[in-house]
């Protein structure tokens, strides 16, 4: 606060990888350190998050209010490899219907982001189409 501008927390990404690091690390980097998902103004990129940036989820558990987005449709996808896909289940496990959840074979968390081959688009055309009306 003194010096003006909020403190940064620890570095999202390494500047290189030395080969030891858990494989969702090394797929984000290939991803935010590389020309697919490089971007200069982005904290993925670059940088880190905010220290105070985790304190608005301490006072709250994450699924405490999934239930209140029933009756709505929800649709869930995750990588079957993803780091992240057991979230996307949790979610999907405590849900209220409807709801879906579409687990895309051998895709990691970041192969959603830009893989245009390997993201589901006719399945979330289908959804928006019955859906969105």
């Amino acid at each position: 606060m003194e010096n003006g501008k909020p403190a940064d927390g620890p570095r999202n990404l390494p500047e290189k990888l030395n080969g030891d690091e858990p494989q969702f690390v090394k797929e984000y980097f290939n991803y935010y350190r590389t020309p697919r998902g490089f971007q200069v103004n982005s904290v993925n990129s670059n940088g880190a998050w905010l220290a105070t940036n985790p304190i608005s989820f301490m006072n709250m558990p994450i699924l405490a209010y999934v239930k209140e987005i029933a009756p709505r449709p929800m649709l869930l996808i995750a990588g079957e490899n993803a780091h992240s896909r057991y979230f996307s289940e949790d979610i999907f496990k405590v849900a209220n219907e409807p709801k879906e959840l579409v687990i895309i074979p051998n895709a990691v968390h970041v192969d959603l982001y830009d893989k245009v081959d390997v993201i589901p688009f006719d399945k979330l055309e289908s959804f928006f189409n019955d859906n969105l009306k």
